[in-house]
């Protein structure tokens, strides 16, 4: 898959000598970003812009997170589409899910919805009672507590098993981190994508294919900022916390609290900031 591509940079640098400026040419790695479209039954339902691969856990953990399905069970089948390059090999750019007998399609008026929801994101009071009604996981009742220098060691963890932004540095990540009874994570998905949306679908996706939704007892850890739309996929697959290293936003945080979800943010070396949920986390 085409998760990057070489392409031809001009380098310039300021530096002492008399012309003030040398250049050279070179080739740089950079992460790729091509189209992805999501049918459903052969409907097309969302496109998506993408880093190419993992896209089974793309297209699932997006439906995941619409509410479209809830576990494993409710496939029937997944594949690529047809479609083709301009050298007429096939561009792996479609993804067709086939639900199982008895599960209803989606509406075909939610469609256009969905693809503006993808492109501008959701606001609004309204939004959010309409996700807290989706959910089929109170993650309120999850028991789940993580050690503070648990959290904290998380983000360096997530970015040791970043290997696509290691040699791209363009890419976003998303780390799915199980907590045992002693407070200790174990890794068990991780999804790099050139949009941090992706990542976590990709995750999630992951995790339903292998029957594992609910995810309780887990840590979402993400390399940017809490963005409302990250809590919301966080509450929908049923993870009771999630961990930025960067800023969530104010409805981000208006979301967490209503579902009932710890989000931290800021969590970098020494200290970490506890928005919302700080019960689950032992001092």
């Amino acid at each position: 898959m085409r998760a990057s591509k070489r392409r031809p940079v001009l380098r310039l640098r300021t530096n002492d000598t008399a012309a003030g400026v040398t250049e050279d040419t070179r080739a740089d790695l950079l992460a790729g970003e091509e189209p992805l479209e999501i049918r459903v039954g052969g409907v097309s339902f969302a496109v998506t812009m993408r880093t190419p691969g993992n896209d089974f856990d793309l297209a699932i953990g997006f439906l995941l997170s619409e509410g479209m399905i809830t576990s494993a069970g409710e496939i029937a089948e997944i594949s690529y589409g047809p479609g083709v390059d301009a050298d007429g090999s096939a561009s792996y750019n479609i993804v067709d899910v086939r639900l199982a007998a008895g599960v209803p399609p989606p509406d075909p008026a939610l469609a256009r919805q969905l693809y503006t929801s993808s492109s501008c994101g959701v606001c609004g009071t309204s939004s959010i009672k309409a996700v807290t009604k989706q959910s089929g996981y109170a993650v309120a009742l999850d028991s789940a507590t993580v050690p503070l220098t648990t959290l904290l060691a998380l983000p360096e963890r997530l970015r040791q098993g970043q290997q696509l932004f290691r040699r791209t540095g363009g890419t976003h990540a998303a780390g799915l981190f199980a907590i045992d009874d002693q407070g200790d994570a174990e890794l068990l998905y991780l999804r790099e994508d050139v949009g941090r949306h992706n990542a976590v679908d990709k995750v999630t996706g992951a995790a339903l294919r292998d029957a594992a939704i609910p995810l309780r007892h887990t840590v979402l850890q993400v390399s940017g900022r809490a963005s409302f739309e990250l809590v919301q996929k966080a509450s929908m697959a049923g993870i009771p916390v999630l961990s930025a290293v960067s800023s969530p936003s104010a409805l981000a945080v208006e979301l967490a609290e209503e579902v009932g979800l710890t989000l931290a943010g800021f969590s970098r070396g020494d200290s970490v900031n506890i928005y919302s949920g700080s019960d689950r986390i032992r001092r």
